[in-house]
């Protein structure tokens, strides 16, 4: 460029100096600055002034705010960002001054182009000069040394320059000076009063490098390898003293104390706190001490001592919120309105802590966080699954490094009122070691008698849990300590029925995963006959997690046939028959009756965590010494049934038309098919003998009919649990008769009607009520006095053996 004026956009820059011989990134971000730089780059040799406004709140200054000299820069490369800025790199190439006539900047959008004009330096190269070039280049390079920010590119440039000005324009940008003092440098035209300049600010920075390394010095000295964590606080510290600026002790104690001070809380926790704050104030910050005081201090002030949210329990609120959230569990709902309701009537909340034990997915958890939204509290979720050690629950004492309060005092400390619902997750999953028992931690916390003042080893001071709402939850009773037990009052969820699953399936489960898949009733249709077959065949559970994971799987492989074929769109209809095409082959298979009447074939029916089965008996005799085996994964109550059935046979066997010793002739073998799944329990009793007693008089047994009962040695027939399971799983098998035992008759007020009216139930005491119930086509005198054309099988085998020596 030569000495006259010449046309140029203006970009302005606030605390910001820009020096020639240096490359700068800046970002851009007024709309007149970003399209002064576009402007550059497409008409003006990517040429642009960069001059610093005198005043950087300003944002569109007039000629007097902006210095008149600049720096005449090349536009390098330019990034746009995602927020609209510009990130542009600028190369200063000279100083100019300008001119430009006011308003600079006509609109938020225009940019002012001004005339530019060259500055002209003067060429210095005497003996002085060169000196103060030297002198220059020796403190930047122990200034470099001293851990300044000048790279090694950097520093093997400026050694490598003579020009005084070059030099100095070179070394401005890495010391620490204000915009008006650099551009009051920049203004220097005389290369070597500018360098004399630059020379001063470097002393003075250079001295106050070895000052901090001198501060750095004493503070290493005075920490130890352990306490890397203190240097800041240290090295802050050593800069306030040399400077005279020593902070003002107390500062943060008094805060504590007001803090303290507004804080509602028992005498004793508040006295305890202000000697922890006193104590806090006569430490040294690098103190290991302090750390731990200061951590104790602000547990107890982030705890809610006092602090109780005011509710209104509303029962009828209450149970439309159940209502909204759980379809069907009609006795878990109504008993946990009547403790609430008595809740309310006392207008305390200490009392019975509430256990929901059932099989996971029945809606245990979701049902506490519904019990805090109808009592309009705040709701805390601890799981103790797998918690093993006492100290999880009551925390560590302050003597161990690291110590903390349990995890209810954890939970609490992050929630602003004392008196939220509070699940106790898997309660019966606690476990316990060397480190002590957490479920005899829990003794304390739930019982109404003693969680009033309960004492977390950490806090070391008597805390109320008495207002909050414990609720645990629980797969099994047989894991929980009795004495822990004992003191909550159990709620049992027992498992949906499939009418209950049927409508969660239909009214909630689909629609979700429908609305998740950007599916609609539109593009699929699930007939109620492929809900069944899921349930039935590829789900085995008594909740409903894994019936809604196999109606996301059915809706994935709806989504991804329309995303393959966006022309053929078509409602899909899921059918049962349709269901293996989508879930592939069944996985489980559901009890249903037999075909036909057998022999020696009886239906049973058991109760498992995952809802009511059917159980095929099976009894074969054949010829041996009155052995008796007992297959199918059974346990130890099972086998004792089969063994109390043959006795009872045996007793009966003149009654029956067998000779008093035909047992010991043949050897029976019991077998319960799935053998892989385990089988206990005594309700299979009166099934084992009814078969038993159909092998021995070759009487087939009805195929339509199910029993479950109880047997002793004289017959009798002895009640039974899970009836509500059971007759649900005879309804769900065709079996249109059922025996049960009388004493169960009360029982039956529990199974819906639906269940009831399609089948016939017929309550007995007495085996011999049985036999002529459960075997085709005969009476009881038949049974009881030998059937003349029904050859015994022991008679029968007796013939076979005949025939086999004569042969």
């Amino acid at each position: 460029m030569t000495g006259t004026p010449q046309q140029m956009p203006l970009m302005t820059l606030r605390e910001v100096v820009m020096f020639p011989q240096s490359i700068a990134p800046l970002y851009v971000g007024r709309q007149a600055s970003i399209r002064a730089v576009e402007q550059a780059l497409t008409e003006y040799d990517k040429h642009i002034l960069l001059a610093t406004q005198r005043d950087p709140e300003v944002e569109n200054p007039d000629v007097e705010q902006v210095y008149g000299m600049g720096v005449v820069c090349k536009i390098l490369q330019l990034l746009r960002m995602p927020d609209g800025t510009v990130k542009v790199l600028f190369e200063g190439q000279h100083r100019a001054i300008w001119q430009g006539s006011d308003p600079l900047f006509k609109s938020d959008e225009e940019f002012p182009v001004v005339a530019v004009e060259p500055v002209q330096e003067p060429e210095t190269w005497d003996e002085e000069a060169r000196t103060l070039v030297q002198m220059t280049q020796e403190s930047v390079n122990n200034l470099a040394q001293g851990g300044n920010r000048i790279s090694k590119e950097g520093l093997k440039a400026i050694q490598e320059l003579e020009n005084p000005g070059e030099l100095a324009d070179t070394v401005i940008p890495y010391l620490k000076a204000d915009y008006e003092k650099k551009q009051s440098i920049l203004e220097l035209v005389d290369p070597k009063r500018r360098l004399e300049e630059v020379y001063g600010l470097l002393v003075a920075e250079l001295e106050h490098s070895q000052v901090e390394q001198k501060i750095n010095e004493r503070v290493k000295e005075q920490i130890e390898a352990n306490q890397k964590n203190y240097y800041l606080n240290e090295q802050l510290k050593a800069i306030h003293k040399e400077m005279g600026l020593e902070q003002e002790p107390g500062e943060e104690g008094q805060e504590l104390l007001e803090r303290l001070d507004a804080k509602e809380m028992p005498e004793e926790a508040r006295e305890k706190a202000r000697k922890e704050i006193k104590k806090l104030q006569q430490m040294q910050p690098s103190s290991a001490e302090y750390t731990v005081v200061r951590n104790y201090v602000d547990t107890v002030l982030d705890l809610p001592w006092d602090q109780l949210k005011e509710t209104e329990l509303d029962l009828d609120q209450a149970d439309k919120i159940l209502d909204e959230d759980h379809y069907g569990l009609e006795k878990p709902k109504e008993r946990i309105l009547e403790f609430l309701a008595v809740q309310q009537m006392v207008q305390k909340m200490q009392g019975t802590i509430l256990c929901l034990v059932g099989p996971p997915g029945v809606g245990k958890t979701s049902l506490a966080k519904s019990i805090a939204r109808s009592t309009d509290r705040e709701f805390i979720r601890l799981s103790l699954g797998g918690v093993r050690d006492e100290a999880e629950i009551r925390g560590h004492r302050r003597t161990y490094v690291g110590a903390m309060p349990g995890k209810i005092l954890q939970n609490l400390k992050r929630r602003e009122y004392n008196n939220p619902v509070m699940c106790l997750d898997e309660v019966d999953k606690l476990s316990s070691d060397f480190r002590g028992d957490p479920s005899s931690a829990l003794l304390e916390v739930l019982d109404p008698e003693q969680n009033y003042a309960f004492n977390d080893h950490y806090l070391d001071l008597e805390y109320d849990l008495s207002n909050i709402f414990f609720v645990t939850t629980a797969n099994t009773l047989q894991t929980i300590p009795w004495a822990l037990r004992d003191r909550m009052e159990v709620i049992e969820l027992p498992g949906y029925l499939e009418t209950e699953k049927m409508h969660i399936a239909q009214k909630f489960l689909l629609p979700k995963q429908l609305a998740k898949h950007g599916l609609s009733g539109e593009n699929i249709h699930v007939s109620e006959g492929a809900i069944n077959e899921v349930m039935r065949r590829y789900t085995r559970e008594a909740g409903v997690r894994n019936l809604e994971r196999e109606l996301a799987n059915i809706c994935r492989k709806v989504v991804r046939r329309f995303v393959q074929n966006k022309e053929d769109r078509q409602k899909v209809q899921v059918t049962k028959k349709s269901i293996p095409g989508y879930l592939g082959v069944p996985r489980y298979r559901y009890g249903e009756r037999e075909q036909e009447a057998q022999v020696g074939l009886g239906t049973g029916m058991a109760w498992t965590e995952l809802g009511g089965e059917l159980l095929m008996i099976e009894v074969a005799l054949m010829n041996g010494t009155g052995k008796i085996e007992v297959t199918g994964k059974i346990g130890d109550v099972m086998q004792e049934s089969a063994r109390a059935a043959l006795s009872y046979v045996r007793s009966r066997s003149g009654l029956f038309g067998l000779r008093p010793e035909f047992y010991k002739e043949i050897d029976v073998h019991v077998h319960i098919p799935e053998g892989a799944t385990p089988k206990d329990g005594p309700s299979a009793g009166i099934t084992m003998a009814t078969s038993l007693v159909s092998s021995l008089l070759n009487m087939p047994v009805d195929n339509s009919l199910a029993m479950t009962g109880e047997i002793t040695l004289r017959g009798r027939v002895l009640p039974i649990g899970g009836l509500r399971e059971k007759l649900l799983a005879a309804h769900r098998g065709h079996i249109s008769k059922v025996i049960i035992p009388r004493e169960n008759s009360k029982d039956l007020k529990e199974v819906p009607q639906a269940i009831l009216k399609d089948l016939e139930i017929r309550e007995v005491d007495h085996m011999d009520e049985v036999l002529p119930n459960a075997l085709v086509n005969v009476g009881q005198e038949e049974i009881f006095r030998g059937k003349n054309d029904a050859i015994p099988l022991v008679q029968y085998l007796r013939k076979e053996e005949q025939t086999r020596k004569t042969q």
